[in-house]
């Protein structure tokens, strides 16, 4: 029971933090800006009736209800925003070529500072003359470079940290940066091991030790907010801007309730964007300490060297995420010698001990 009730009061903990939290600060700033320019009659007065605590009970019922509505719609929440859903093809295809050149930006920044450093070391390599001289031709990297130099070496290690926020194949450049900081660590288990955690994503957790999940469940927690949070602040937005249009509506502070969160907005966005990285070094733990035990959970033995391995989970995944072909003999070689049955009293030896 104490194991049950910990489950739960933990999936509860990241419902309430993602999604009730900022639900309830967004009711909570729709009634103080907008709801005075409401009259006051009707479903109004019903949704929000007069006096303290029953305005409380709303604000609180309203909350919840909201909180998880938005919690049980997260996986198309979180697609508008990576830019898979509601983009049109040619927006999306200029997103992509847009985040493709940030990297390669960023890459060639790296590459100018550490070409630099060797040749004030006089390490520089033959070969890496050319590459030097190109990208000083190159304004645009010459000109991030000068402001480069000049911050120190935390902040340019920063450089690296935005570049480990894009997927390692370019291939599967999303048109959005949060889409990118999400996509680097959905690719993770494909780019190192062949195994597709997006299809055997299910089967990963299960057999995962629990802080593993839950440390999973935790550091996604922090992005929901932020993109819970900036959901809330467009609604609030377009009440406010509708609210505009009533008898006697407080104009100062329906501007304020527009303004203010519309400069938020960004704010929240690259707010989730960075803490994706929580989510990704959570997810890059889940991945490298549950492969034996997936692979134990599926009946195989996970294979001494790289390669093998590789060979192994592209099989698994292929098997899971297409119907079944012979070619998944294949994965005979890969399963686990079958332990010794245990005395059958059918053939005369008793299966308790004497």
């Amino acid at each position: 029971m104490g194991d049950i009730a910990r489950s739960a009061l933990g999936g509860a903990w990241t419902v309430l933090v993602g999604w009730l939290l900022p639900t309830a600060l967004n009711v909570s700033l729709f009634v103080v800006v907008v709801r005075p320019s409401l009259p006051h009659t009707g479903w109004s007065a019903k949704l929000w009736p007069a006096g303290v605590t029953p305005l409380s009970v709303g604000v609180l019922a309203v909350s919840v209800l909201l909180g998880l509505t938005l919690n049980a719609l997260q996986n198309p929440l979180y697609r508008v925003l990576e830019g898979y859903v509601l983009w049109p093809s040619a927006l999306a295809s200029h997103g992509c070529a847009r985040q493709r050149q940030a990297k390669q930006d960023l890459q060639d920044r790296i590459a100018l500072l550490r070409l630099a450093r060797q040749e004030r070391d006089r390490l520089l390599a033959p070969n890496d003359v050319a590459r030097l001289t190109a990208l000083r031709a190159n304004r645009r990297i010459a000109r991030a470079a000068r402001k480069d130099q000049s911050r120190t070496a935390v902040q340019r290690a920063l450089l690296r940290e935005r570049l480990a926020r894009f997927p390692v194949d370019d291939a599967q450049l999303a048109p959005t940066q949060l889409g990118n900081a999400i996509r680097r660590f959905e690719e993770y288990g494909y780019d190192r091991f062949r195994l597709d955690t997006q299809v055997m994503w299910n089967e990963l957790t299960a057999s995962a030790l629990e802080p593993a999940r839950r440390q999973v469940d935790l550091a996604r927690a922090n992005v929901d907010f932020f993109v819970a949070l900036l959901y809330g602040h467009c609604a609030v937005i377009l009440c406010a801007t509708v609210s505009l249009t009533t008898a006697r509506p407080d104009v100062p502070l329906l501007i304020t309730a527009i303004a203010v969160p519309g400069l938020l907005i960004p704010v929240w966005y690259r707010a989730s964007v960075s803490a994706t990285d929580e989510w990704s070094a959570a997810v890059r733990a889940l991945v490298n300490t549950a492969r034996d035990p997936l692979a134990e959970a599926l009946g195989l033995r996970l294979p001494g060297d790289l390669a093998s391995e590789r060979k192994m989970w592209a099989l698994v995944s292929k098997m899971s995420r297409l119907p079944h072909h012979e070619r998944a003999a294949e994965l005979d070689p890969f399963r686990a010698t079958q332990l010794a049955r245990s005395p059958d009293p059918a053939d005369g030896v008793s299966a308790v001990g004497e």
